[in-house]
């Protein structure tokens, strides 16, 4: 009998894993995903209104009891910090304090409360007064939980209305296959142990009892392609004072509270149309003003030597027209050393025999032997000896300085002492930082004398002044000069930027900063257009180069619209 028990109750736990089995096989179908959690609820806003005149834009926001108030002007988005507010409240008159953030706060315990409530805000700034009406929305708190028992029960519940749920939308025929072996299976053991049968007719009833059990839990008042209705657990509205998160809308746009604009620092600028001229990009790059720069080189081959400082200017240091740079000893030939020697013999000689002679006539020219003139003429000639036989000396041992021809910084130095300097060899640059030019190539015909402006690699952007073309082809390309006006320090010669000319050829379109256009996930420009004051939607345009710091918008958008010009590539990373 003990052996028949296990034998059937082994039979009994196949047959339950392949009623189970069957409907587990279709439970990823339409309404259900049970493989996955439940997607989490949108995070709701705390409760907030809004109101705007031409010139500003206030939001209210309540949270825990008190309420927030930024003011921004409409234009650029730009807070305004020195404002005067007062608001009528359902509790009376109140006034709004500033904050540290810039934003003004007032005690609101009615925002508390479920309901709404209309809220009139009186803003002065600069002595002119706007009213801003105000409607703020509470939501129902949320219910308190239910007990421990009830919620046991009421998961229960579910549970079994899913498990009888399932057992309708799967295929029978699994279910009465394994059930139909399972009796047969009884059948055959009961004809073989006859009348020990009592035991496994009670396992078959209890078996049957639990596969049509779940059918007695569709009673009236449940859904029967859910959870019933009667037991589904209600879902906790958000807290009023939950944090507000920056967050991209199921249509494409951006919801941005109004505290992440205050430090992403998000500006707008309004839209207009204009008349401007068309601009072309051109390679450029950072050279020396021919005025203001020079350079050192040796008009003799040479020995490099130091100055007198016994230290050769580095790279960098500033230097005044006519210092001394460095010395420059010429190379004396074997041969040249000889002949030298010789030359300096013979003016030795003469020198003496004409030392002789003066000195002669010194004594005879009182006496009136020998006549003033003679003796002038041999002086003149000792002189001349004298400094013939000085210059010989001064080749042979001075050797040649070189200065600096303009004040400026030592931009390149080739000096080494000892090297030896070739006549014509640059040894020393002079750059000064405060006067450089562009040399820019262009491919098109531009405007003459239109000033234009340059970018550099990191962002910043180069006013240029025009100083001339060239009449002659590089490259088949035109050379072009500007002068850079107020550069910053870190320019350096031999600097590659992007130099935008303007054209003679004129178009209309929308003038925009260029950090206003970004890369959307497509490749396309877009910028945001902000159409709330806290919602900002993309735009697909269409640009071109205008300036340094601007582009020209063609098309996508129209006059008017308030565009965002510092922040868009943050918001283009909200998801």
């Amino acid at each position: 009998m003990r052996s028949f028990s296990a034998a059937a109750l082994r039979m009994a736990v196949l047959a339950l894993s392949l009623s189970a089995g069957a409907p587990t096989m279709s439970l990823a179908h339409e309404g259900h995903d049970h493989g996955n959690e439940a997607p989490a609820a949108p995070v709701a806003a705390a409760p907030r209104g809004s109101s705007s005149t031409d010139a500003l834009e206030l939001v209210a926001i309540a949270r825990n009891g008190r309420l927030v108030v930024f003011l921004d002007r409409a234009d650029s988005n730009e807070p305004v910090t020195d404002a005067v507010v007062e608001a009528e409240t359902p509790e009376g008159p109140a006034k709004a304090l500033p904050l540290p953030d810039g934003s003004y706060g007032l005690d609101a315990h009615w925002s508390q409360h479920s309901g709404a409530h209309d809220v009139l805000f009186t803003v002065t700034v600069n002595g002119s007064a706007d009213l801003f009406p105000v409607t703020l929305n509470v939501p129902e708190p949320p219910p308190a939980p239910p007990a421990a028992g009830a919620s046991a029960w009421a998961a229960g519940l579910a549970a079994a209305h899913d498990f009888q749920s399932h057992l309708k939308e799967a295929d029978p025929l699994p279910l009465i296959i394994g059930g139909g072996g399972f009796i047969l299976g009884i059948a055959v053991t009961l004809l073989m142990r006859r009348r020990r049968y009592l035991p496994a007719t009670a396992l078959v009833a209890l078996v049957m009892a639990l596969a049509l059990a779940p059918r007695a839990f569709a009673a009236d008042g449940h859904d029967h392609g859910g959870v019933p209705a009667s037991h589904t657990l209600p879902m906790a509205a958000p807290s009023a004072g939950g944090q507000d998160l920056a967050r991209r809308l199921p249509d494409g746009s951006i919801f941005v509270p109004k505290p992440s604009q205050r430090v992403l620092a998000v500006r707008t600028v309004l839209t207009a149309s204009d008349t401007l001229r068309r601009t072309v990009e051109l390679p450029g790059r950072i050279v020396p003003d021919p005025s203001a720069s020079g350079v050192v080189q040796s008009s003799v081959g040479g020995r490099l030597s130091p100055p007198e400082s016994g230290i050769f200017p580095r790279l960098g240091t500033r230097v005044r027209k006519g210092e001394v740079l460095a010395y420059v000893t010429p190379p004396v030939q074997a041969v040249d050393a000889s002949d030298m020697r010789q030359r300096q013999g013979e003016l030795d000689q003469q020198i003496a025999i004409t030392e002789r002679r003066v000195e002669r006539y010194r004594k005879l020219a009182p006496g009136g032997s020998v006549s003033q003139v003679q003796l002038e003429d041999a002086q003149a000639e000792l002189k001349g000896l004298l400094d013939r036989r000085a210059a010989l000396d001064n080749i042979r041992q001075k050797p040649e300085a070189l200065e600096a021809p303009v004040d400026g910084v030592i931009a390149e130095a080739n000096a080494v002492a000892g090297q030896m300097a070739s006549p014509g060899v640059q040894v020393f640059q002079i750059v000064d930082p405060g006067r450089l030019w562009v040399e820019a190539l262009s491919f098109d015909a531009l405007a003459g004398g239109q000033d234009a402006t340059a970018r550099m690699a990191d962002g910043r952007i180069l006013r240029l002044a025009y100083m001339g073309a060239g009449l002659a082809d590089r490259s088949q390309a035109v050379p072009m000069h500007f002068a850079v006006l107020g550069g910053p320090p870190e320019l350096r010669t031999g600097q590659f930027i992007t130099v935008l000319a303007a054209t003679d050829a004129q178009q209309e379109g929308l003038a925009l900063p260029r950090t206003s256009v970004v890369r959307g996930g497509n490749g396309q420009s877009i910028v945001y257009e902000h159409t709330a004051p806290e919602r900002f939607e993309p735009r697909e345009v269409r640009v071109e180069p205008l300036d340094a710091g601007r582009v020209l918008v063609v098309s996508g958008i129209a006059p008017g619209k308030r565009i965002v010009s510092q922040g868009a590539e943050l918001l283009n990373q909200v998801r």
